[in-house]
């Protein structure tokens, strides 16, 4: 059995950063900037009819207030996610789902 090559000391943040990047949480990390940045990236009246609520293996999850919404939006999608995966760089999202939102 060979033994590892010896890197020598490492600062503890770009180890993290390594292991982080190897195993694909790095990329799904920086995906999830996607809840964050939907708000902007939509505009205040798309905003205000969604929510983003997760990404899940490279797909936006969005909350849509009604079907007419749900409607104009999944006919709007591909130009969404153009918008999204612009403002996300490298760590682009497959696709966006739309779904109605739970209503209490």
């Amino acid at each position: 059995m060979t033994k590892p090559a010896d890197k020598g000391l490492q600062p503890i943040a770009q180890l993290l950063e390594d292991v982080l990047t190897e195993h694909g949480v790095r990329e799904q990390m920086e995906q999830m900037r996607a809840i964050t940045l939907w708000p902007d990236v939509v505009g205040e009246i798309v905003a205000g009819a969604t929510k983003a609520r997760a990404v899940d293996e490279g797909a936006l999850i969005v909350a849509v207030t009604s079907s007419a919404w749900l409607m104009e939006l999944n006919m709007m999608k591909g130009d969404l996610l153009a918008k999204v995966n612009e403002h996300l760089g490298e760590s682009r999202l497959n696709k966006i789902v739309f779904v109605l939102a739970e209503t209490a």
